[in-house]
């Protein structure tokens, strides 16, 4: 998944979820390729939707599987991608950096969250 930085950490987290579930359901087959074979996620970033754009770009050109997601709620900007398994795909992708990275440069203790209450419990 590639999302953007100029979105906050939270929106960064949600809008990179929509585009999995969005690739989830558009290829289907890639999507339980991946789950049965690998399951490994990257979470990368650029730096804002203009970048995004041109990585689209960038992979639609290359024949690369892509999801999309728009964000209603901000006038419909693309906020998030996923992008198949490959290693084409690696290549795309390989000097992208990790998405949250910022998150130490505006003073989020990573530790913080070890005994973090989850906010919603499923079941029991």
């Amino acid at each position: 998944m590639v999302v953007r930085r100029d979105l906050s950490p939270a929106y960064q987290a949600v809008q990179g979820g929509h585009a999995l579930a969005e690739f989830c359901l558009q290829h289907i087959d890639i999507a339980n390729s991946w789950h049965k074979n690998s399951n490994y996620l990257a979470f990368l970033s650029v730096k804002d939707e203009s970048e995004l754009l041109f990585l689209i770009e960038k992979a639609q050109s290359r024949g690369i599987a892509i999801s999309i997601f728009r964000e209603p709620d901000i006038d419909n900007q693309v906020t998030s991608i996923a992008i198949e398994p490959s290693a084409e795909s690696k290549r795309l992708c390989r000097n992208l950096p990790c998405a949250l990275k910022e998150c130490d440069a505006i003073g989020i203790d990573k530790n913080s969250y070890k005994n973090a209450e989850p906010l919603v419990v499923l079941g029991g």
